[in-house]
């Protein structure tokens, strides 16, 4: 018997959970800053040195903290899911990697790579970036960014994210606020046949359009759904 196809995603509900910051202060602000602004590719080239900064201590806040139960049970959910299985997040965080997840896409990049604007080489990277860090492939300076999704940019994988939702029997969305594009669209790119279920803390603005939504905290959630869904 042929399991049935299930796809999740998860946003930042999941890793807030673990105690990861959003380095966003009351209305939206870091260094006086809106976030956005040293989240466009605009903002790098126009100040590099700010973009660095900001995304050299989100980089360094990810060693104080651990995945948590809902990381670590979804990574038990794949191992022992027989069908096809796809894990998509929209979390530049490596929590789902060390919980051991590996049918995974990280479609808004990854904080633990950089990238070379030059050769176009991409690297893993624990420590701090500035202008004057050499790329290690082309070792030419000023040319390596943080390998991440920025506002403005085309989300990574996304072909082959829609042919899994397409072809999906379960689609299931954890942690998510519903209001970040093209994720947020997930569920009404879900073929006929898919049930859709959302595991959330808080309605989120796309609550409406599942077929069945849960309240509560990740770590409560996801491991309950995994134990009924794994019988």
């Amino acid at each position: 018997m042929v399991r049935p196809s299930i796809v999740i995603l998860t946003g930042a509900g999941i890793s807030a959970e673990s105690g990861l910051s959003t380095f966003r202060g009351n209305g939206g602000l870091w260094e006086d800053r809106r976030v956005e602004e040293v989240a466009t590719p605009e903002a790098f080239a126009a100040d590099p040195d700010s973009v660095h900064r900001f995304y050299n201590l989100r980089r360094a806040q990810l060693r104080d903290v651990k995945p948590n139960a809902a990381h670590h049970a979804l990574a038990e959910l794949e191992r022992a899911w027989k069908g096809p299985f796809l894990l998509i997040t929209q979390n530049v965080d490596d929590l789902h990697d060390r919980a051991g997840s590996q049918r995974l896409l990280h479609m808004h990049g990854e904080l633990r790579k950089a990238r070379c604007l030059r050769c176009g080489a991409i690297h893993p990277w624990d420590g701090a970036l500035d202008q004057a860090t050499p790329c290690p492939s082309c070792h030419q300076r000023s040319s390596l960014r943080p390998h991440i999704v920025w506002f403005g940019e085309m989300p990574l994988d996304m072909e082959r994210i829609e042919l899994a939702l397409y072809l999906c029997d379960l689609f299931v969305s954890i942690g998510t606020s519903g209001n970040v594009y093209p994720a947020a669209g997930f569920v009404q790119q879900v073929g006929a046949q898919a049930h859709t279920l959302e595991l959330n803390l808080d309605a989120s603005q796309t609550t409406s359009l599942f077929h069945e939504s849960r309240r509560g905290k990740a770590t409560d959630l996801v491991p309950a759904w995994v134990q009924e869904i794994s019988g």
